[in-house]
C-alpha cells in the first residue's frame, strides 16, 4: 500500500464510486459545523462538553446516514434521547433535522468547493470508458454537485433520499455502493469504491469491491487502511488511468475486412445519428452529406444495406433518402424494407402507455428550458442536450416517473437522450438477427454505429460478423473495429465497397 496514487485499469474494472464529501467535494468542514451547531445545546443541556468538530467527527459521524451519525454520536457520549420527530429538538430526529437545515444554510452562504483532483480522475475515466457513480449518505447530493458543476460526471446517483426510499442500510454496511454497482450493470469486483471515510471504506471492503481507495484528508492513512483500503492517496488527480480496451482503427485493417468480404457476401446495417450524419442540437437538423448518400448507393450496388436508427420509421427513410434499402425505425420495432415490413406483434399494445406518459412529460418538464421530445410510433426520445447541467437530474427523474406509472415502458439512454420504449425483449440486437434471416443468415453482418443503443447489435453479430464503432472518446465496447467520426465512416463505406467491386 503507499500514499501517491491509484491505479485504474480498464483490464479490471469497469466502474468507479465516488464518495460524496470529503472526496468529489470538500464540504466535510461545513458538515462538521452543522453537527456542532445541532449537537451542541443538547449536549450543553446534559452537561457536557461541546462536540469536537474534527475528531468525533471523523471517528462517530462522517459517512454515515443523519440518524446513524446522531445515534452514534450520541452512544459515545454515554447519552440516550427518544427517537422522538423532527420537531420535536432533544431527540434524535430532531438534532438529525436541525443538523440537516444547518447544512443547507451553511451550502448556501458559502458554496461547496470541488476537488479539482477528483474532477480531472472524473473525465479521465469516463474518456477512457468507466462508469462512474456518486454514493452519498447526504440527502443533499443534488444540490451540491449542482454546485460546482459536476452533475454530468456521473451515470448513477445513490444519496440518503435513495436509501431511505428502498431500505438501504448506511455505511459501513455496503448497501449503497451494492445498489449503485447494480444500477451500473456492473459486478463488485469489476469496480473501485473511492471513499476519505473509514466508515465508506469498510462499506467497500464488505461489499466485495475490487479495488478500495481510501483518500487521506485529515492524517488518517493508518486507519483508513486498517478499514480495509487496498491503496491510500492524498491526491486524487495523480492517479493512473489505463485505457487497453480500445479497439484498432477499421480503416488501418482494410486487409483484414476485405478478407472476410472475400470469403461471405456481406450484409450491411448502418446507424444514422452520429453515423452516418453528425450529431446535431437537435435531431430535425441532422442531414447526410451527399458523399455519404453517395457512398452508401455505392455500396448498396454490391449488397444488402438496412440502415436501423432510433429515429421513426418514415423519418430515417426520408432522412437517408436511397431506394432498394431496408429501414428500422424505434430500435428496431418498425421495420420496411423492398420485400416486405415487420411490426413486433407485441408493440401496439403498448402504445396506450406511450401516449400517456409521453402528456404527463410535456407537462411536467414543460417550465424546463432545452427539453426536445422527439415522438416516434413506438418511443418517446426526451432530448437534455441544451437542458442546463443543474436541471439534467429533474429531467431524468420526471422520465423515471412516469416509466413507473405506467405498466409495460422501459428506460433506453444515448448520448444525451432518454427514451421510454415497450418493455419487450428487442432491440437492434434483435432487429439485427430478424433481417439476417431475410437477407440470408449465411451472410456476414456488417454493423456501423456509434451509440450506447448500438451495442445491443455489436453483441448481436460479436461472434459471427463485424461491428464498428464511430467513437468519439474511448469507452467500452463490443465492437472489433473503430472509426473516429462520420467522416471515417463514409471512407469505411467506400473501402468496402471498392472491395467488393474488386472482388471476382
Amino acid at each position: 500500500m503507499s500514499t501517491d496514487a491509484a491505479t485504474f485499469s480498464r483490464a479490471r474494472l469497469d466502474a468507479v464510486l465516488f464518495d460524496l464529501d470529503g472526496v468529489v467535494t470538500r464540504t466535510a468542514h461545513l458538515h462538521a459545523r452543522a453537527w456542532k451547531q445541532a449537537f451542541d445545546p443538547v449536549l450543553a443541556r446534559a452537561g457536557q462538553p461541546p462536540f469536537d468538530a474534527e475528531g468525533e467527527y471523523r471517528a462517530h459521524v462522517d459517512g454515515k446516514p443523519r440518524l446513524d451519525g446522531a445515534r452514534a454520536l450520541l452512544a459515545a457520549r454515554g447519552l440516550s434521547l427518544p427517537e422522538g420527530s423532527d420537531d420535536e429538538p432533544d431527540t434524535v430526529r430532531g438534532v438529525a433535522r436541525r443538523k440537516h437545515a444547518d447544512f443547507l444554510a451553511l451550502l448556501g452562504a458559502e458554496g461547496a468547493q470541488a476537488d479539482t483532483g477528483a474532477l480531472d480522475l472524473l473525465r479521465r475515466l469516463r474518456a477512457a470508458g468507466f462508469k462512474t457513480a456518486v454514493v452519498t449518505a447526504s440527502r443533499s447530493c443534488q444540490q451540491v454537485l449542482a454546485s460546482v458543476d459536476a452533475t454530468d460526471l456521473f451515470d448513477v446517483r445513490v444519496d440518503g433520499n435513495d436509501a431511505a426510499d428502498r431500505g438501504l442500510r448506511g455505511k459501513p454496511a455496503p448497501d449503497t455502493f451494492l445498489a449503485a454497482a447494480e444500477a451500473l450493470g456492473v459486478a463488485p469486483a469489476r469496480a473501485a469504491v473511492i471513499e476519505d471515510a473509514q466508515a465508506g471504506v469498510e462499506a467497500g471492503r464488505a461489499g466485495g469491491f475490487g479495488l478500495v481507495v481510501g483518500v487521506d484528508r485529515d492524517h488518517q492513512a493508518a486507519a483508513l487502511r486498517a478499514r480495509g483500503a487496498h491503496v491510500v492517496v492524498r491526491d486524487l488527480g495523480a492517479s493512473v488511468v489505463e485505457d487497453d480496451r480500445l479497439p484498432p482503427p477499421a480503416l488501418e485493417r482494410l486487409g483484414e475486412l476485405a478478407d472476410r468480404l472475400r470469403a461471405r457476401p456481406p450484409a450491411v446495417f448502418l446507424d444514422y445519428d452520429g453515423t452516418l450524419s453528425p450529431i446535431v442540437d437537435r435531431p430535425e437538423r441532422a442531414v447526410l452529406p451527399p458523399a455519404t448518400r453517395e457512398a452508401v448507393e455505392r455500396l448498396a450496388r454490391r449488397c444488402p444495406i438496412a440502415v436501423v436508427s432510433g429515429r421513426d420509421l418514415a423519418d430515417v427513410r426520408d432522412k437517408v433518402g436511397v431506394p432498394g434499402l431496408w429501414y428500422a425505425g424505434s430500435h428496431g420495432f418498425d421495420i420496411a424494407g423492398p420485400t416486405g415490413a415487420h411490426v413486433h406483434p407485441d408493440a401496439d399494445a403498448r402504445l396506450p402507455a406511450l401516449d400517456a406518459a409521453e402528456q404527463e412529460l410535456r407537462a411536467a418538464l414543460a417550465g424546463v428550458e432545452g427539453v426536445l421530445f422527439e415522438r416516434k410510433r413506438f418511443s418517446l426520445a426526451v432530448h437534455h442536450r441544451l437542458v442546463d447541467d443543474a436541471r439534467v437530474p429533474e429531467v431524468e427523474d420526471a422520465v423515471a416517473a412516469a416509466r413507473d406509472r405506467h405498466d409495460g415502458l422501459r428506460i433506453g439512454r444515448g448520448k444525451r437522450v432518454l427514451e421510454l420504449l415497450p418493455d419487450l425483449p428487442w432491440d437492434k440486437g434483435a432487429a439485427v438477427r430478424w433481417l439476417l434471416d431475410v437477407l440470408g443468415p449465411e451472410r456476414l453482418p456488417v454493423y456501423l454505429g456509434d451509440d450506447v443503443t448500438d451495442e445491443d447489435a455489436f453483441r448481436a453479430i460479436a461472434a459471427d460478423g463485424v461491428g464498428v464503432v464511430v467513437l468519439d472518446g474511448p469507452r467500452p465496447t463490443a465492437a472489433r473495429y473503430r472509426v473516429a467520426d462520420p467522416d471515417e465512416a463514409r471512407a469505411l463505406l467506400e473501402a468496402l465497397a471498392a472491395a467488393l467491386e474488386a472482388a471476382p
